[in-house]
């Protein structure tokens, strides 16, 4: 997979095998959702109030009363009128909220630990909000506006009262002078009522006052987003995606080599041949028996996820035939070689069970020595009597760096590689069927333009 782009049978692979780590860390993140649901989002209710702006609204206009109904000076005095410990307009900013809605309405949302209170929280920041909204359109925020605008108002009623008695005391008579004062007196009481009624039209409070509260908050049924319940789903989703996202990640990156042509390029040999192990009760487990090893088999992690599935075996007569054909095949390019030392990497254990099976299928002088070596710091026992090294392992397992390492080993123990045998899992334990060959059977390799021959 480490070319290949991701396919849906990829992921799927990873679903079949590593379904009970896959379970398990979604669990744990459900666990984690709940615990943030408790600390750090505990449930939240949210109860919303509509106020009624009427008269004509611009955009702009209904923007500045939602600024206005979310202002320090409305939620300190709801702060104030609530009388709740330790609660402040400072700390009402995060809970409440307000947004214009079609029809000059504006809906004022208030959030709190419960339903009751999330009510009458949003119901007081609605009553304060518009009478705060009143007390800016009536002037009562600047006292001093209020009495000039209220001494302006005397006096144009003492200047109509003046005009009156001026008017009364007028000459009577019908001299021009006398009707021209009259005239002259009408004029400026006219004149001043129409800058009074001018005076009144252009003030705010008579146009566009007298906001209405359309009702109480209904009381809130269900919690707020992001509720428990979301909390807990979103935690098993995204440690679920998580831990799919790394075994996509992991295989990428370690770049396992899975063909033949590829493992033989990374040890620099030729391949000899490919051997069956059966998956039926390996005779060694790596993990051991401890804790460690029992979490990881309860979780399916002691087997490889990202390997095909093991294909159905033949009879045990074809699979002790591939070993003997190898071992033919040492003995072509080795004529006079009495001993082989036969490597196998630390932790392979298809490969240890088939080098086992190699060493019982030789014959005719061959002896084969099986020495096990880590990957991490290759070593390998310095050359003897041994004729060369015979690489055993399992594709899909270990990455050219890796195979690199042991083919220098080998070199640094002046061991040449004489070939690399490829082990491969089968299905089931092959039955020993009438075709099988004996112990002593001799094995004759085809040699192009020949016949092949042979005993059983």
């Amino acid at each position: 997979m480490n070319e290949d782009t991701i396919r849906l049978v990829t992921i799927g692979r990873i679903l079949r095998r590593r379904w009970r780590l896959l379970a398990a860390l979604a669990m744990v993140g459900a666990l984690v959702g709940y615990g943030t649901s408790v600390v750090v989002f505990p449930p939240r209710y949210t109860a919303s109030a509509p106020v009624l702006l009427p008269g004509q609204w611009e955009e702009r206009e209904l923007l500045t009363q939602v600024d206005i109904a979310t202002s320090s000076a409305v939620l300190d005095r709801t702060a104030a009128a609530l009388h709740w410990s330790a609660v402040s307009g400072t700390t009402l900013q995060d809970r409440v909220t307000a947004k214009a809605a079609d029809g000059n309405i504006i809906k004022i949302s208030g959030t709190a630990d419960t339903p009751t209170r999330a009510q009458h929280l949003s119901d007081q920041v609605a009553r304060q909000f518009v009478a705060f909204a009143a007390g800016v359109a009536g002037g009562s925020t600047d006292p001093t506006a209020a009495s000039g605008t209220e001494a302006l108002r005397k006096q144009v009623a003492e200047t109509n009262r003046r005009i009156t008695e001026l008017a009364k005391a007028a000459d009577p008579g019908q001299t021009v002078e006398s009707v021209q004062a009259r005239t002259q007196l009408e004029q400026l009481r006219t004149s001043l009522e129409e800058a009074m009624q001018k005076l009144d039209e252009a003030d705010p409070a008579n146009n566009k006052a007298g906001m209405v509260v359309m009702g109480p908050a209904p009381r809130p049924t269900g919690e707020a987003p992001p509720t428990r319940l979301q909390l807990i789903a979103g935690g098993a989703l995204l440690f679920f995606l998580l831990a799919l996202i790394g075994h996509l990640v992991a295989a990428r990156m370690k770049r396992r080599l899975r063909t033949e042509p590829e493992i033989a390029a990374a040890l620099g040999s030729t391949l000899l041949g490919t051997v069956d192990v059966p998956t039926e009760q390996p005779a060694h487990r790596p993990e051991g028996g401890g804790p460690r090893a029992r979490i990881r088999r309860l979780l399916g992690m002691d087997t490889r996820w990202d390997m095909p599935a093991p294909q159905k075996s033949g009879d045990q007569a074809g699979s002790r035939l591939r070993y003997r054909r190898v071992c033919a095949r040492l003995k072509e390019r080795l004529p006079g070689a009495q001993k082989l030392l036969v490597v196998v990497p630390d932790g392979d254990e298809t490969a240890r069970r088939a080098a086992g099976q190699l060493a019982a299928e030789a014959k005719n002088g061959l002896q084969l020595r099986v020495v096990e070596v880590s990957v991490d710091r290759p070593t390998v026992p310095d050359r003897d009597s041994e004729s060369g090294a015979l690489v055993v392992l399992s594709a899909g397992s270990w990455t050219a760096e890796e195979l690199a390492g042991i083919a220098e080993a080998c070199a640094d123990g002046r061991h040449e590689v004489v070939g690399i045998v490829v082990a491969g899992l089968v299905l089931g334990r092959p039955t020993r069927s009438a075709g099988q060959l004996p112990d002593d059977a001799t094995l004759t390799l085809a040699v192009p333009g020949h016949g092949t021959g042979g005993s059983a």
